[in-house]
């Protein structure tokens, strides 16, 4: 983990607002949007801040808790959907191409054999772990040691794509079961309910719903994750991809890049993170608000607004890849519109 992160620029915040006023319109007259062009001039350091070209990152791992019959995929679908993105077949794969994004898919956990072919391609990183978490209702997911190396695998990746000239992070996950996971540690980090956390993740009945709950409660009996310790938390009760997206972000802020965060999971994600590192909170963007329902809680914790609402609950970073477009028009704005200046006009009544 970085010992520190650097402080958003208060001067490059003032002079892309400054700018924003003599544009040819009402001052704030657009809205979000300006305030969204500030925001990335703070965390960039630049009055004319720039997010092209994105990064997207997506980790994969499995969860031993899946062999409690908490998704309805089996736990093989992990290693499948990994060929998937590697292939190029994904969602995110297809908004990656739209985007000109440079895309990583990170194993940093999984547990069945790859399809033949799959480490074949310039899209897979290894940086397995362990062959997934341990079953979580049994025993800790992972040793501390095992979640900061997967912490660091997350920071490694960001660091590539820093070096690859990339302007803003968007960190995406797949793992069978890592909603039962995130919504474990989301309720250990804040304390809140279980049952009003969790959701169907892959598409579970009432039935699979209630046994999913009671899997969470029974595990946070055994656990005990301490709410103060977050890194003892992940340990015991959290996912090796949901390490690795946090030690994305810590990574990305180093390099002060915006963090484009995406629903459920990479916010509980994001959650840990800021719990070990209070400032990353300056540096995260909030995409989407997933239709899971913990992901309200998680956003809360954050005391977070998502910029769009288009009821997904897909995962992979496609939330915040459909988000990015909004970051990329608020930097053409304020590099690209005309002042009253430019076109000889005084906007003073």
């Amino acid at each position: 983990m970085p010992d520190f992160l650097p402080s958003l620029d208060s001067l490059a915040a003032q002079q892309a607002a400054q700018r924003l006023d003599r544009l040819t319109k009402p001052p704030g007259s657009l809205g979000r949007l300006e305030r969204l062009a500030v925001e990335l001039a703070a965390i960039q350091g630049q009055a004319l801040p720039q997010v092209s070209p994105p990064a997207m990152l997506v980790f994969a791992a499995d969860h031993g808790v899946a062999a409690e019959g908490v998704s309805a995929f089996p736990a093989e679908v992990t290693a499948q959907m990994v060929a998937n993105f590697a292939a190029g077949g994904a969602a995110i794969n297809v908004f990656a191409r739209q985007h000109g994004a440079h895309l990583e898919v990170i194993d940093v956990g999984v547990a069945t054999p790859l399809p033949e072919g799959t480490a074949d391609s310039p899209r897979l990183v290894d940086e397995r772990v362990r062959l997934g978490t341990a079953n979580m209702l049994h025993e800790d997911a992972m040793s501390r040691d095992e979640a900061l190396a997967a912490m660091v695998a997350g920071r490694r990746a960001a660091e590539r794509a820093a070096a690859a000239g990339c302007r803003s992070l968007i960190v995406g996950e797949m793992g069978i079961a890592n909603t039962t996971a995130s919504s474990a540690l989301l309720a250990a980090l804040t304390g809140a309910s279980v049952e009003g956390l969790v959701g169907p993740g892959t598409g579970l009945d009432a039935a699979g719903l209630a046994h999913k709950r009671d899997v969470i409660e029974r595990t946070l009996a055994a656990r005990r994750p301490d709410p103060a310790d977050p890194l003892e938390a992940l340990a015991r009760v959290g996912g090796l991809e949901i390490a690795a997206m946090a030690g994305a972000f810590l990574g990305g802020a180093t390099h002060r890049l915006p963090l484009i965060v995406d629903g459920f999971i990479a916010t509980v994600a994001a959650l840990v993170a800021c719990r070990l590192r209070p400032s990353l909170r300056d540096y995260l963007l909030f995409g989407h608000r997933s239709r899971e329902p913990g992901h309200e809680g998680a956003l809360a914790a954050l005391e977070a607004r998502p910029l769009v609402d288009f009821e997904l609950r897909l995962g992979e970073g496609t939330g915040a890849a459909l988000a990015f477009p909004l970051l990329d028009s608020a930097c053409r704005l304020l590099v690209e519109m005309a002042t009253f200046d430019d076109i000889g006009i005084d906007p003073a009544p």
